[in-house]
């Protein structure tokens, strides 16, 4: 499957959940938000939650400072 991740173009298993990705990226333990086509999807539908083909993923990591 494809996917579009902030702009660039991702391929993934089918039936691949958000936790999944997460861990594919190495994100794991990072601060992030993840919105799909527009919606932000909370921590808690990351494991339920399947990506589809032709998603647009933007993923935003935390910064912190001051």
């Amino acid at each position: 499957m494809e996917v579009i991740i902030n702009g660039e173009v991702q391929h993934f298993p089918d039936n691949t959940h958000i936790l999944d990705m997460v861990h594919l990226l190495s994100l794991e333990g990072r601060r992030i938000a993840i919105e799909i086509n527009g919606e932000v999807i909370p921590r808690s539908q990351y494991p339920a939650r399947r990506l589809q083909d032709d998603d647009k993923i933007e993923i935003i990591r935390a910064v912190g400072g001051g």
